[in-house]
């Protein structure tokens, strides 16, 4: 196993504010997807207002991308998500299910932040579904299939009583959620002892559901936040299987380390190619685009061999 185990893209950063054809202050964050032989991607930027937007851009390699003439999530002006989206949109995941490509954003307001949900199947056009979290909820990542009949969704409550943590639930409908069991927690003196949460949608693989989270740890000159990988039992995913005892990426390169947040790798997308690797996309410094690649079978058994306690 290579002790590099996510090899960094070397045309770095793959987006930044200056590749986007409208006023933006920053380009991170972002879900991706392969959509009709090419990537789509949906980024998060900020306006010069702080508030938060949701960009495309798509690919035919996952490296090179181009952005489309204007954002494509915008806070809602219908009646029953505008009172909830005002302070903005961020950090959209993509997962393709059952035909359709399921969008999960933060939508920020007065009453805190929730999670809304849309659908598309075209990528021109969108379609609210629900809000499928209550205050305060951030991460939210769908499974790519049903299982045993049922949808379900790793997220992080926001929690003082207990450290931020991932968790589990079950819906019939997409819309109504429950059978909530807390999963992986934060471990004491680790990586990510302050707070973890899910990062990009599950990857189906032969041995488990593969979770690519981010865990942060607190330091005297502020937090680090870097990535970590997961297994779930594949038919039942509340079981963990093995959660990896060091983290897989940390910031390194200069726009990782100094940006709009110091010191922040933070994943919302991990794409499978029939070569056996993955494409993982996250934002640096809360400031730009990187991507870079890794081998499954490797992320898999370290998870399995070198792992910890989830709880």
């Amino acid at each position: 196993m290579s002790d590099e185990l996510v090899k960094r893209y070397k045309g770095n950063p793959i987006l930044t504010k200056d590749d986007v054809p409208y006023k933006v202050e920053t380009v991170h964050n972002a879900g991706v997807t392969k959509f009709d032989d090419r990537y789509i991607m949906l980024f998060r930027s900020h306006l010069d207002t702080g508030r938060s937007i949701i960009g495309l851009a798509e690919s035919e390699d996952g490296f090179n991308f181009k952005v489309h003439n204007g954002p494509f999530i915008t806070p809602s002006t219908e009646p029953d998500f505008s009172e909830y989206e005002r302070f903005g949109v961020e950090d959209a995941r993509i997962t393709h299910l059952e035909g359709s490509y399921y969008i999960t954003y933060s939508a920020y307001s007065t009453h805190g932040v929730r999670i809304g949900l849309a659908r598309t199947r075209d990528f021109k056009s969108i379609e609210r579904i629900a809000f499928i979290t209550d205050a305060d909820y951030r991460n939210t990542v769908l499974f790519p299939e049903k299982i045993n009949d049922r949808y379900v969704k790793l997220d992080r409550p926001h929690s003082q009583i207990t450290p931020f943590s991932i968790w589990i639930s079950y819906s019939k409908d997409l819309r109504h959620w429950g059978d909530s069991k807390v999963i992986i927690k934060p471990e004491k003196y680790h990586w990510d002892e302050m707070k973890i949460g899910p990062g990009a949608p599950p990857v189906h693989t032969k041995k488990g559901w593969l979770n690519i989270y981010h865990g942060v740890f607190e330091t005297m000159d502020g937090c680090v936040y870097r990535l970590g990988a997961a297994l779930h039992k594949l038919d039942e995913p509340h079981r963990i299987l093995g959660v990896a005892d060091r983290w897989i990426l940390q910031p390194q390169d200069p726009w990782e380390l100094v940006g709009y947040v110091h010191n922040v790798v933070f994943c919302c997308a991990a794409v499978p190619e029939t070569d056996g690797t993955i494409k993982l996309y996250w934002g640096g410094a809360d400031k730009v685009l990187c991507a870079g690649t890794a081998i499954i079978d490797e992320l898999v058994e370290l998870c399995l061999t070198n792992s910890r306690k989830p709880m």
